[in-house]
């Protein structure tokens, strides 16, 4: 799937996946929600897990457990 980086995302969305490309480059694994959320200036993780969501629907990021530490970006 093939398409130009940040096509049709929101700001915030942006931020979220920016931090989450960062982090996997730096650690090698995906942040915690509470870590993207620190961040990307949310307090809410489930605000944190929404934006997440979005992005796997859009198919930005997958995840192979439950957990989004699991992430990763397609």
């Amino acid at each position: 799937m093939s398409r130009p980086a940040g096509a049709g995302l929101s700001p915030r969305q942006e931020m979220v996946l920016r931090v989450v490309r960062e982090w996997i480059a730096e650690y090698g694994e995906g942040p915690s929600i509470r870590q993207i959320g620190a961040r990307v200036g949310l307090s809410s993780a489930s605000s944190v897990a929404y934006q997440l969501g979005r992005l796997e629907d859009l198919g930005y990021l997958s995840r192979s457990g439950r957990r989004w530490r699991t992430c990763r970006l397609r």
